[in-house]
Protein backbone atom coordinates (compact mmCIF):
# COMPACT_ATOMS: atom_id res chain seq x y z
CA UNK A 1 0.00 0.00 0.00
CA UNK A 2 2.63 2.57 0.96
CA UNK A 3 4.66 1.95 -2.62
CA UNK A 4 1.41 2.27 -4.56
CA UNK A 5 0.79 5.65 -2.45
CA UNK A 6 4.41 6.84 -3.32
CA UNK A 7 3.70 5.63 -6.60
CA UNK A 8 0.66 7.24 -7.09
CA UNK A 9 2.57 10.73 -5.55
CA UNK A 10 5.40 10.61 -7.82
CA UNK A 11 3.13 10.49 -10.57
CA UNK A 12 0.87 13.23 -9.71
CA UNK A 13 4.59 15.18 -9.09
CA UNK A 14 5.53 14.45 -12.87
CA UNK A 15 2.52 15.59 -14.34
CA UNK A 16 2.35 18.97 -12.28
CA UNK A 17 5.94 19.39 -13.75
CA UNK A 18 5.15 18.57 -16.93
CA UNK A 19 2.26 21.12 -17.26
CA UNK A 20 4.50 24.06 -15.36
CA UNK A 21 7.23 23.42 -18.02
CA UNK A 22 4.16 23.50 -20.54
CA UNK A 23 3.22 27.02 -19.41
CA UNK A 24 6.52 28.63 -19.50
CA UNK A 25 7.19 27.59 -22.66
CA UNK A 26 3.87 29.37 -24.18
CA UNK A 27 5.69 32.55 -23.11
CA UNK A 28 8.66 34.98 -23.97
CA UNK A 29 12.27 33.89 -22.12
CA UNK A 30 12.10 37.43 -20.49
CA UNK A 31 8.56 36.54 -18.88
CA UNK A 32 9.55 32.70 -18.16
CA UNK A 33 10.53 33.23 -14.51
CA UNK A 34 7.68 36.24 -13.56
CA UNK A 35 4.90 33.80 -14.72
CA UNK A 36 6.76 30.75 -12.85
CA UNK A 37 7.00 32.33 -9.62
CA UNK A 38 3.22 34.16 -10.20
CA UNK A 39 1.59 30.84 -11.22
CA UNK A 40 3.06 28.85 -8.18
CA UNK A 41 2.17 31.87 -5.44
CA UNK A 42 -1.48 31.16 -7.37
CA UNK A 43 -1.61 27.30 -6.98
CA UNK A 44 -0.56 27.99 -2.72
CA UNK A 45 -3.06 30.79 -2.35
CA UNK A 46 -6.23 29.27 -4.56
CA UNK A 47 -5.18 25.73 -6.25
CA UNK A 48 -5.38 27.51 -9.50
CA UNK A 49 -4.61 25.00 -11.86
CA UNK A 50 -1.79 25.79 -15.40
CA UNK A 51 -4.54 25.70 -18.09
CA UNK A 52 -6.48 28.74 -16.01
CA UNK A 53 -3.51 30.55 -15.70
CA UNK A 54 -2.66 30.42 -19.22
CA UNK A 55 -6.60 30.44 -20.26
CA UNK A 56 -7.49 33.37 -18.39
CA UNK A 57 -4.69 35.38 -18.53
CA UNK A 58 -3.76 35.87 -15.09
CA UNK A 59 -0.48 37.63 -16.01
CA UNK A 60 -2.13 40.65 -16.93
CA UNK A 61 -5.43 40.49 -14.28
CA UNK A 62 -5.34 42.76 -11.58
CA UNK A 63 -5.83 41.90 -7.97
CA UNK A 64 -9.45 42.17 -7.71
CA UNK A 65 -9.77 39.59 -10.60
CA UNK A 66 -7.21 37.69 -9.22
CA UNK A 67 -8.98 37.40 -5.56
CA UNK A 68 -12.37 37.15 -6.79
CA UNK A 69 -11.84 33.99 -9.41
CA UNK A 70 -13.62 30.88 -8.49
CA UNK A 71 -10.90 28.37 -10.02
CA UNK A 72 -12.25 24.31 -10.74
CA UNK A 73 -10.59 22.78 -7.78
CA UNK A 74 -11.84 25.37 -5.28
CA UNK A 75 -15.60 25.13 -7.09
CA UNK A 76 -15.63 21.21 -7.30
CA UNK A 77 -14.97 21.28 -3.31
CA UNK A 78 -18.23 23.25 -2.24
CA UNK A 79 -20.20 21.66 -5.13
CA UNK A 80 -19.73 18.62 -3.73
CA UNK A 81 -21.74 19.75 -1.01
CA UNK A 82 -23.89 22.09 -2.85
CA UNK A 83 -24.86 19.78 -5.70
CA UNK A 84 -24.89 16.55 -4.01
CA UNK A 85 -23.86 13.86 -6.14
CA UNK A 86 -27.01 11.31 -5.75
CA UNK A 87 -28.26 14.57 -7.87
CA UNK A 88 -26.00 14.82 -10.73
CA UNK A 89 -28.11 12.55 -13.15
CA UNK A 90 -31.03 15.58 -12.43
CA UNK A 91 -29.28 18.31 -14.49
CA UNK A 92 -26.66 15.91 -16.42
CA UNK A 93 -28.82 13.79 -18.19
CA UNK A 94 -31.24 16.01 -20.56
CA UNK A 95 -34.29 13.82 -20.53
CA UNK A 96 -34.61 13.56 -16.24
CA UNK A 97 -34.25 17.75 -16.13
CA UNK A 98 -36.46 18.09 -19.04
CA UNK A 99 -39.17 16.18 -17.25
CA UNK A 100 -38.49 17.37 -13.06
CA UNK A 101 -38.20 20.90 -14.11
CA UNK A 102 -41.34 20.51 -16.65
CA UNK A 103 -42.98 19.08 -13.55
CA UNK A 104 -42.03 21.57 -11.44
CA UNK A 105 -43.92 24.15 -13.80
CA UNK A 106 -40.65 25.68 -15.53
CA UNK A 107 -40.91 26.67 -19.00
CA UNK A 108 -39.03 24.44 -21.38
CA UNK A 109 -39.45 23.88 -25.55
CA UNK A 110 -41.85 20.88 -25.88
CA UNK A 111 -40.84 17.86 -25.56
CA UNK A 112 -41.52 15.51 -28.81
CA UNK A 113 -39.26 12.38 -28.19
CA UNK A 114 -36.55 10.33 -26.60
CA UNK A 115 -34.16 8.08 -28.14
CA UNK A 116 -32.62 5.89 -25.56
CA UNK A 117 -30.83 2.58 -27.43
CA UNK A 118 -30.33 0.47 -24.09
CA UNK A 119 -34.17 -0.33 -24.20
CA UNK A 120 -37.17 -0.95 -25.64
CA UNK A 121 -40.11 1.24 -25.06
CA UNK A 122 -44.17 0.22 -25.55
CA UNK A 123 -46.90 2.09 -25.50
CA UNK A 124 -47.84 5.48 -25.99
CA UNK A 125 -45.31 7.24 -24.66
CA UNK A 126 -42.35 9.46 -25.89
CA UNK A 127 -39.47 7.20 -25.84
CA UNK A 128 -38.61 5.03 -28.19
CA UNK A 129 -35.69 2.24 -29.05
CA UNK A 130 -34.78 2.98 -32.21
CA UNK A 131 -35.58 5.01 -35.16
CA UNK A 132 -38.88 3.25 -35.91
CA UNK A 133 -39.78 4.22 -33.21
CA UNK A 134 -38.62 7.39 -32.85
CA UNK A 135 -40.71 8.54 -36.60
CA UNK A 136 -43.79 6.82 -35.18
CA UNK A 137 -43.47 9.03 -32.36
CA UNK A 138 -42.72 12.14 -34.60
CA UNK A 139 -44.63 11.69 -37.33
CA UNK A 140 -48.03 10.69 -34.99
CA UNK A 141 -47.58 13.87 -33.69
CA UNK A 142 -47.18 15.62 -37.02
CA UNK A 143 -44.01 17.18 -35.94
CA UNK A 144 -42.23 19.21 -39.14
CA UNK A 145 -39.28 20.71 -37.65
CA UNK A 146 -37.44 20.10 -34.32
CA UNK A 147 -34.16 20.13 -32.42
CA UNK A 148 -32.07 17.32 -31.75
CA UNK A 149 -29.28 16.59 -29.31
CA UNK A 150 -27.51 14.29 -27.04
CA UNK A 151 -28.95 13.86 -23.93
CA UNK A 152 -25.72 14.12 -21.91
CA UNK A 153 -23.71 16.25 -24.19
CA UNK A 154 -22.44 19.30 -23.73
CA UNK A 155 -20.91 22.75 -25.19
CA UNK A 156 -23.14 22.04 -27.93
CA UNK A 157 -22.35 18.71 -29.05
CA UNK A 158 -24.40 17.06 -31.25
CA UNK A 159 -26.82 19.22 -32.21
CA UNK A 160 -29.20 19.52 -35.35
CA UNK A 161 -31.62 22.03 -36.09
CA UNK A 162 -34.26 20.45 -38.62
CA UNK A 163 -36.22 22.88 -40.40
CA UNK A 164 -38.09 20.20 -42.26
CA UNK A 165 -39.27 16.37 -42.02
CA UNK A 166 -40.21 13.63 -45.14
CA UNK A 167 -41.65 10.49 -43.75
CA UNK A 168 -40.61 7.21 -45.85
CA UNK A 169 -42.96 4.40 -46.09
CA UNK A 170 -40.01 2.18 -44.56
CA UNK A 171 -40.27 3.87 -41.16
CA UNK A 172 -36.96 6.18 -42.17
CA UNK A 173 -37.33 9.78 -42.41
CA UNK A 174 -35.22 12.51 -44.44
CA UNK A 175 -33.76 16.14 -41.93
CA UNK A 176 -33.32 18.63 -43.35
CA UNK A 177 -31.27 20.77 -41.14
CA UNK A 178 -31.03 25.39 -41.36
CA UNK A 179 -27.92 24.68 -43.17
CA UNK A 180 -29.82 22.63 -46.43
CA UNK A 181 -27.81 19.46 -45.73
CA UNK A 182 -29.74 16.36 -45.45
CA UNK A 183 -29.37 13.39 -43.67
CA UNK A 184 -31.47 10.43 -42.80
CA UNK A 185 -32.97 9.76 -38.97
CA UNK A 186 -31.41 6.35 -39.02
CA UNK A 187 -28.34 7.58 -39.68
CA UNK A 188 -28.26 10.46 -36.66
CA UNK A 189 -29.69 7.76 -34.34
CA UNK A 190 -26.09 5.68 -32.79
CA UNK A 191 -25.14 4.61 -29.64
CA UNK A 192 -25.85 7.56 -27.58
CA UNK A 193 -29.31 8.51 -26.26
CA UNK A 194 -30.79 11.72 -27.78
CA UNK A 195 -33.26 14.04 -26.96
CA UNK A 196 -36.15 15.61 -29.52
CA UNK A 197 -37.39 19.11 -28.39
CA UNK A 198 -39.63 21.95 -30.56
CA UNK A 199 -37.70 24.97 -32.01
CA UNK A 200 -37.63 27.55 -29.50
CA UNK A 201 -38.57 30.85 -31.36
CA UNK A 202 -36.64 33.70 -29.44
CA UNK A 203 -37.71 37.24 -29.15
CA UNK A 204 -37.11 39.86 -32.12
CA UNK A 205 -34.95 41.76 -29.77
CA UNK A 206 -32.22 38.44 -29.41
CA UNK A 207 -32.91 37.24 -32.73
CA UNK A 208 -31.55 40.52 -34.28
CA UNK A 209 -27.69 39.64 -33.39
CA UNK A 210 -28.22 36.33 -34.90
CA UNK A 211 -31.37 34.63 -36.62
CA UNK A 212 -29.67 31.12 -36.85
CA UNK A 213 -29.03 30.84 -33.11
CA UNK A 214 -30.74 30.19 -30.16
CA UNK A 215 -28.89 32.72 -28.41
CA UNK A 216 -29.14 32.37 -24.52
CA UNK A 217 -28.49 34.07 -21.18
CA UNK A 218 -26.45 31.85 -18.89
CA UNK A 219 -27.49 32.60 -15.18
CA UNK A 220 -25.63 31.58 -12.33
CA UNK A 221 -27.89 31.29 -9.23
CA UNK A 222 -27.68 30.24 -5.79
CA UNK A 223 -30.04 28.74 -2.96
CA UNK A 224 -30.02 29.56 0.72
CA UNK A 225 -31.00 27.44 3.46
CA UNK A 226 -34.76 29.65 3.99
CA UNK A 227 -35.41 29.37 0.57
CA UNK A 228 -33.56 32.34 -0.80
CA UNK A 229 -32.36 32.29 -3.86
CA UNK A 230 -30.17 34.68 -5.94
CA UNK A 231 -28.57 35.52 -8.80
CA UNK A 232 -24.95 35.48 -8.61
CA UNK A 233 -23.66 36.12 -11.84
CA UNK A 234 -24.95 36.61 -15.92
CA UNK A 235 -23.39 36.38 -19.25
CA UNK A 236 -24.82 35.92 -22.68
CA UNK A 237 -23.91 33.63 -25.72
CA UNK A 238 -24.78 34.56 -29.11
CA UNK A 239 -23.65 32.13 -32.28
CA UNK A 240 -22.08 33.41 -35.75
CA UNK A 241 -23.83 33.47 -39.25
CA UNK A 242 -24.54 29.87 -39.98
CA UNK A 243 -24.55 28.52 -36.83
CA UNK A 244 -27.03 26.71 -34.93
CA UNK A 245 -25.57 27.31 -30.92
CA UNK A 246 -24.08 29.69 -29.57
CA UNK A 247 -21.74 28.02 -27.04
CA UNK A 248 -17.83 29.13 -26.48
CA UNK A 249 -16.27 25.72 -26.07
CA UNK A 250 -15.54 25.89 -29.83
CA UNK A 251 -14.78 29.35 -30.43
CA UNK A 252 -16.25 31.29 -32.95
CA UNK A 253 -18.70 32.86 -31.03
CA UNK A 254 -19.94 36.20 -29.17
CA UNK A 255 -20.02 36.51 -25.14
CA UNK A 256 -20.41 39.35 -22.98
CA UNK A 257 -21.56 40.14 -19.39
CA UNK A 258 -24.87 41.42 -18.54
CA UNK A 259 -25.64 43.79 -15.40
CA UNK A 260 -27.55 42.02 -13.09
CA UNK A 261 -29.48 45.18 -11.78
CA UNK A 262 -30.41 46.79 -15.33
CA UNK A 263 -29.94 43.99 -18.28
CA UNK A 264 -27.36 45.98 -20.11
CA UNK A 265 -24.98 43.82 -22.00
CA UNK A 266 -21.49 44.81 -21.47
CA UNK A 267 -18.22 43.67 -22.12
CA UNK A 268 -19.05 41.98 -25.46
CA UNK A 269 -16.07 40.00 -26.80
CA UNK A 270 -15.69 38.11 -30.60
CA UNK A 271 -14.49 34.73 -28.42
CA UNK A 272 -12.37 32.79 -31.54
CA UNK A 273 -10.65 30.73 -28.87
CA UNK A 274 -9.12 31.45 -25.34
CA UNK A 275 -6.17 34.13 -25.75
CA UNK A 276 -7.41 34.80 -29.11
CA UNK A 277 -10.52 37.30 -28.04
CA UNK A 278 -11.31 40.59 -29.19
CA UNK A 279 -13.92 43.00 -27.98
CA UNK A 280 -16.17 44.58 -30.18
CA UNK A 281 -19.00 46.51 -30.35
CA UNK A 282 -21.44 44.92 -33.14
CA UNK A 283 -22.08 41.62 -34.17
CA UNK A 284 -18.96 40.57 -37.16
CA UNK A 285 -22.18 39.32 -39.57
CA UNK A 286 -25.26 40.81 -38.61
CA UNK A 287 -23.66 44.42 -37.38
CA UNK A 288 -26.57 44.62 -35.13
CA UNK A 289 -24.60 46.34 -32.31
CA UNK A 290 -25.02 44.63 -28.64
CA UNK A 291 -23.00 46.74 -26.82
CA UNK A 292 -24.90 48.66 -24.32
CA UNK A 293 -28.40 47.46 -25.37
CA UNK A 294 -30.45 46.61 -22.73
CA UNK A 295 -32.64 43.42 -22.49
CA UNK A 296 -35.91 43.91 -22.75
CA UNK A 297 -38.62 43.29 -19.81
CA UNK A 298 -35.62 42.79 -17.37
CA UNK A 299 -37.15 42.52 -14.11
CA UNK A 300 -39.45 39.67 -14.97
CA UNK A 301 -36.93 38.13 -16.66
CA UNK A 302 -35.00 37.97 -13.30
CA UNK A 303 -37.81 37.27 -11.48
CA UNK A 304 -38.68 34.07 -12.99
CA UNK A 305 -35.02 32.63 -13.41
CA UNK A 306 -35.62 32.99 -9.55
CA UNK A 307 -38.74 30.80 -9.18
CA UNK A 308 -36.73 28.10 -11.51
CA UNK A 309 -33.72 27.93 -8.54
CA UNK A 310 -36.18 27.82 -5.98
CA UNK A 311 -38.04 24.99 -7.60
CA UNK A 312 -34.91 23.09 -8.62
CA UNK A 313 -33.56 22.67 -5.25
CA UNK A 314 -31.34 19.67 -5.68
CA UNK A 315 -28.73 21.80 -7.05
CA UNK A 316 -28.30 24.73 -4.82
CA UNK A 317 -25.26 26.33 -7.42
CA UNK A 318 -27.18 26.13 -10.95
CA UNK A 319 -26.07 27.45 -13.99
CA UNK A 320 -29.25 28.31 -16.03
CA UNK A 321 -28.74 28.49 -20.01
CA UNK A 322 -31.91 30.62 -20.81
CA UNK A 323 -33.34 31.62 -23.97
CA UNK A 324 -35.46 34.78 -24.22
CA UNK A 325 -39.13 34.28 -25.50
CA UNK A 326 -41.99 36.59 -26.11
CA UNK A 327 -43.99 33.97 -23.36
CA UNK A 328 -40.84 34.79 -21.00
CA UNK A 329 -37.76 32.59 -20.36
CA UNK A 330 -37.19 29.08 -21.72
CA UNK A 331 -34.95 26.62 -20.18
CA UNK A 332 -32.41 25.03 -22.63
CA UNK A 333 -31.00 23.12 -20.14
CA UNK A 334 -29.26 23.62 -16.50
CA UNK A 335 -25.61 23.12 -15.52
CA UNK A 336 -24.94 21.59 -11.85
CA UNK A 337 -21.09 21.67 -13.02
CA UNK A 338 -20.79 25.26 -14.43
CA UNK A 339 -17.40 26.56 -15.83
CA UNK A 340 -15.59 29.35 -15.55
CA UNK A 341 -15.54 30.87 -18.66
CA UNK A 342 -18.14 33.80 -17.29
CA UNK A 343 -16.07 34.96 -15.17
CA UNK A 344 -13.65 35.93 -18.28
CA UNK A 345 -16.55 37.79 -20.24
CA UNK A 346 -17.85 39.69 -16.76
CA UNK A 347 -14.22 40.42 -15.68
CA UNK A 348 -14.86 39.11 -12.04
CA UNK A 349 -14.91 36.31 -10.17
CA UNK A 350 -17.98 34.65 -8.31
CA UNK A 351 -15.96 32.86 -5.97
CA UNK A 352 -16.63 34.89 -2.64
CA UNK A 353 -20.90 34.23 -4.04
CA UNK A 354 -20.75 30.63 -4.21
CA UNK A 355 -18.49 29.98 -1.00
CA UNK A 356 -21.05 32.40 0.97
CA UNK A 357 -23.92 30.16 0.11
CA UNK A 358 -21.51 27.03 0.99
CA UNK A 359 -21.10 28.00 4.09
CA UNK A 360 -24.88 28.75 4.80
CA UNK A 361 -25.33 24.96 4.09
CA UNK A 362 -22.11 23.44 5.84
CA UNK A 363 -23.23 25.94 9.01
CA UNK A 364 -26.54 23.81 9.26
CA UNK A 365 -24.65 21.24 10.76
CA UNK A 366 -26.46 18.40 8.58
CA UNK A 367 -24.30 15.31 8.33
CA UNK A 368 -23.80 15.64 4.52
CA UNK A 369 -22.18 12.97 2.21
CA UNK A 370 -19.40 14.85 0.40
CA UNK A 371 -17.21 13.46 -2.49
CA UNK A 372 -13.92 14.79 -1.92
CA UNK A 373 -12.38 14.65 -6.11
CA UNK A 374 -8.63 13.14 -6.79
CA UNK A 375 -7.85 17.32 -7.16
CA UNK A 376 -4.92 19.39 -5.54
CA UNK A 377 -6.94 20.54 -2.56
CA UNK A 378 -6.63 16.98 -1.14
CA UNK A 379 -3.66 18.33 -0.46
CA UNK A 380 -3.57 19.16 2.97
CA UNK A 381 -1.58 22.65 2.16
CA UNK A 382 -4.06 23.64 0.37
CA UNK A 383 -6.92 22.78 2.11
CA UNK A 384 -6.79 26.49 4.08
CA UNK A 385 -8.56 27.66 0.63
CA UNK A 386 -11.34 26.57 1.38
CA UNK A 387 -11.85 25.37 5.51
CA UNK A 388 -10.37 28.55 6.68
Amino acid sequence: MAENNRSKKAEATHGFLYWLYWLIKKFPRSQRLHVLCDYLSLYRKKGLMVDEYYDFEFEKRNSAFRDSFLGKNEARYYVDLLNPKKYYILARNKYLAHRVLEDAGIRMPNLLCYYQPEGAYYGDGDCAGDFRGVCRILSGKDVQSCVIKGAESAHGDSVWVVKSIAYKENGDALLTGIDDRHILLSEILKSNSMLFESVVHQTKQFSSFNETSVNTIRFMTTLYPNGEARIVAIWFKVGRAGRCVDNAGGGGNIDGAVDITTGKLYNVHQFDGWRDSKKIECHPDSGTRIEGVIIENWDKIKAEVIRFQQAFPYCKAAGWDVALTDDGPTVIEVNDLWDATGQYFIGQGWREDIRKCYLEWVNLGRDYSLRRWSNMLKQSHLLHIVER
